[in-house]
């Protein structure tokens, strides 16, 4: 029973045993801490780097280029804008060498809000990553999706953004759900939780970790439905699944279904199709701010490719255009989608009728 970070961690260990991870490194990644969110504790290959994200993207570039299969992490998604640059040479390297030069890097960063992080902790990135061709982009919303996705950005042979939703990290998976982990949480915990205190002598017992590969560009139906299609990812999964649930318990015929798109790119458009195709309805829920939001992609296609299937107006509940998040609970509330706002969009929409 992982939370999503230990899942992480696991398929860390696991690609750097026996996937060929040569480097994990990043701001407080290494000893004594792990990472602020523990993601990277007794990792052999872990390494502190200095504040400087855009020394960490240039180090990982040039690693790669090198022959060696390094994972980067920026602390939080929201210094990661200054590295643009560094992230459009990683993703055009390959094609404009014309396939003679490969960039195998994983750059892993928290996003999203749910902590009260403010204003410097709280920034999406999906709609800014998927405008930087060459880079695949996946998030998980559960813990085996976390490992699944992660073991398969590792064997890619070129650039994966691995996005990690901050406010689901401490979530628990179902029991066994990740392959080799032992079931009692306790035992786990024991495993591979380095204790408080004095860590310098503490090593890690890892279980024995099987392989498991989710395809990068393949969507999880998340909920069947008949009703509505959600296309959502990350922490707005669970809150999406929450609200359809409400719904029809209410008995009034409103049934969504849910797809978590776990890769932005490549995305899984057969997927969207054979859904938008079954509901005719139509809502895409992401937390970025709604201009230029990748929601708004996914609605133009949608528009363009499926208008006669549509019974109502495609629609984007999205996080506010606004320069950050307050620190305040309810600032950070009205900022990004929340289960209610989820509802009431799935609600509106299910009122039209062909």
């Amino acid at each position: 029973m992982a939370t999503m970070i230990q899942a992480i961690r696991m398929a860390l260990h696991v690609g750097e045993s026996r996937l060929g991870v040569t480097d994990i490194f990043g701001e407080d990644v290494g000893a004594p801490l792990g990472g602020v969110f523990t993601g990277t504790q007794g990792l052999e290959t872990a390494w502190n780097t200095p504040l400087d994200e855009r020394g960490i993207v240039g180090t990982a570039i040039g690693l790669a280029l090198a022959g060696q299969k390094p994972v980067a992490e920026i602390q939080f998604c929201d210094y990661a804008f200054n590295t643009i640059d560094l992230l459009k040479l990683a993703g055009n390297t390959y094609w404009s060498s014309g396939g003679d030069w490969n960039v195998p890097m994983v750059l892993m960063t928290p996003v999203g809000a749910g902590i009260r992080g403010s204003l410097y902790h709280s920034h999406s990135f999906d709609a800014q990553a998927t405008r930087i061709p060459g880079w695949k982009i996946v998030m998980p919303s559960t813990p085996r999706d976390a490992y699944g996705l992660l073991l398969s950005a590792i064997q890619d042979p070129n650039p994966v953004m691995f996005l990690m939703p901050k406010a689901l990290l401490r979530m628990k998976g179902a029991p066994g759900e990740i392959p080799g982990e032992p079931e009692d949480e306790r035992t786990l915990n024991q495993m591979i939780d380095a204790p408080l205190g004095d860590r310098s002598a503490w090593k890690p017992t890892w279980p024995s970790l099987e392989d498991l590969f989710i395809p990068i560009g393949k969507a999880r139906i998340a909920r069947e439905g008949s009703r509505v299609t959600v296309i959502t990812y990350g922490r707005n999964v669970p809150m999406a699944l929450a609200a359809a649930e409400e719904l029809a318990g209410e008995g009034q015929g409103i049934d969504a279904e849910i797809i978590d798109l776990r890769s932005l790119h490549p995305y899984d458009w057969d997927a969207i199709t054979a859904s938008v195709r079954k509901t005719n309805r139509v809502l895409c829920v992401n937390e970025d701010t709604e201009i230029t939001n990748f929601g708004e992609h996914l609605i133009r296609r949608i528009a363009e490719e499926l208008f006669y299937e549509l019974y109502a107006p495609p629609k984007l509940l999205a996080g506010a255009h606004i320069p950050g998040i307050g620190l305040a609970d309810n600032l950070e509330r009205a900022s990004v989608p929340q289960k209610e706002s989820i509802r009431a969009a799935i609600a509106e929409l299910a009122a039209h009728e062909p």
